[in-house]
């Protein structure tokens, strides 16, 4: 999708539904939703793609949903990236450079960033992210940005994000079927995050939890810094499917019950209160209690939740969490889930909407959590289109200073060249007569 005059787009490939999103920067520092498609997802599970001709078909009905709400046609996008094969780890690099007393550029934190991308993985994983988290310049820690400092020793801590080559290339190949040039993939929590956190929360401590219909994103903040992510292969799908399987009904009734009448805490349910759904094919309607549809729901996201916590332990921040945790994504939504999330974690939860950077006018359909990681992929577009430029401004500026240099040089040869023909064609004019001195 075209990043023209400031124009940014998005594709959100979900297990529930692909979203496409076409954005703009205004002049005030906010983003404006220009157009947006929706459509259901087919031939995706758990965050990976299974079926490429179903994925494709569902991609292009959304782009051009997207498109015609925006008037707007696209080539190239950003495109968001999850699965249960996303995995992170922790790195520490270093470069010796030549000079106490030269100043640390740009050029040397990129080869220590590039570094980074040659260390060994696994076969079959290549590296989807590569994040600075601090840097160290002999031996003094915690700087954020060593640019202009001097030193001999650069070294810094990474989070490095880590994704099956299969799964990428999948992606890739869909994306590429419907037509449209990717100029990024994107870990989904980053982009959630960038949507739904203020930098205060990320600052005091917290955890995006990002609640899908097949996965559920983490990422968790501190001082500033993403310190862990990681994607749970369990969301709302499976809480559906254990109401289907309990109460013996369709996954579109169980779907339907899910989000009408479900409640995470059991104990808040009413006890007399019923919920008639039609019997299949001719057979007798069947009545489930609230309390017992409460029951089973509360059981699965107590699992998920120890999955999340587990995860947020894993991060070995889990006691900085001054923010405690956001909810955000479709599941995020479900009845008295943030109390249940703060009854078993003991953090405090709030629910994460998508409206941090986004214009006043934007219309409320879009503003949901459910919208969380497409928003955010649009600012995460932004973010890397700005940088390219900037990189490619700074390519041209070298160029012009090279230019000026062999500019510099030049005439002295051509100077000199130029006078001597000058002297050839009309010396005889410039001859001084010595008898009439």
């Amino acid at each position: 999708m075209s990043s023209t005059n400031n124009i940014i787009a998005a594709i959100d490939i979900g297990t529930t539904k692909i979203v496409a999103v076409i954005g703009k920067r205004n002049e005030n520092g906010r983003f404006e939703i220009l157009g947006y498609g929706r459509t259901t997802s087919k031939g995706v599970k758990r965050g990976v793609v299974l079926n490429i001709e179903e994925t494709v078909n569902s991609i292009k009905i959304a782009v051009e949903n997207a498109e015609e709400n925006a008037n707007i046609k696209t080539s190239s996008v950003y495109v968001g990236i999850a699965g249960q094969h996303i995995k992170s780890i922790r790195n520490r690099g270093y470069i010796n450079r030549d000079s106490y007393d030269d100043e640390i550029t740009k050029e040397d934190v990129l080869a220590l960033i590039n570094d980074m991308h040659k260390i060994p993985i696994e076969v079959g994983e290549e590296i989807i992210h590569v994040i600075p988290q601090s840097y160290i310049v002999d031996n003094e820690t915690g700087i954020k940005n060593p640019v202009g400092m001097s030193g001999k020793r650069l070294e810094a801590n990474f989070h490095i994000v880590i994704g099956n080559v299969g799964a990428v290339n999948n992606i890739k190949k869909c994306v590429k079927r419907v037509g449209l040039e990717i100029n990024k993939l994107i870990l989904e929590p980053l982009a959630s995050s960038d949507a739904v956190l203020t930098d205060d929360e990320k600052e005091v401590g917290v955890a995006l939890v990002d609640i899908g219909g097949g996965t559920t994103d983490i990422a968790v903040y501190y001082d500033g810094i993403i310190h862990h992510t990681a994607v749970i292969p369990f969301g709302g799908n499976i809480v559906t499917n254990d109401i289907k399987t309990g109460c013996s009904i369709l996954d579109r009734q169980a779907e339907s019950l899910k989000i009408q009448f479900g409640s995470a805490l059991a104990d808040s349910a009413q006890e007399n209160k019923v919920v008639t759904i039609p019997g299949i094919s001719g057979r007798p309607p069947k009545e489930i209690s609230f309390k017992s549809l409460a029951h089973i729901i509360q059981s699965r996201m107590e699992e998920i939740i120890d999955e999340i916590y587990f995860e947020i332990e894993s991060s070995g921040i889990s006691d900085k969490l001054g923010a405690g945790i956001v909810l955000t994504g479709g599941g995020a939504l479900l009845r008295n889930l943030p109390q249940l999330v703060s009854w078993k974690t003991g953090q405090d939860v709030r629910i994460g909407y998508p409206n941090e950077y986004l214009s006043s006018d934007v219309i409320d359909e879009i503003n949901q959590p459910m919208y969380s990681t497409s928003i955010g992929l649009i600012l995460k577009g932004y973010e890397d289109m700005k940088k390219r430029s900037q990189e490619e401004d700074q390519t041209k500026e070298c160029e012009h200073v090279n230019a000026d240099d062999e500019n510099t040089n030049k005439p002295k040869h051509e100077k000199k060249k130029f006078f001597e023909d000058i002297m050839e064609r009309f010396g005889g004019f410039f001859e001084v007569d010595d008898n009439k001195m």
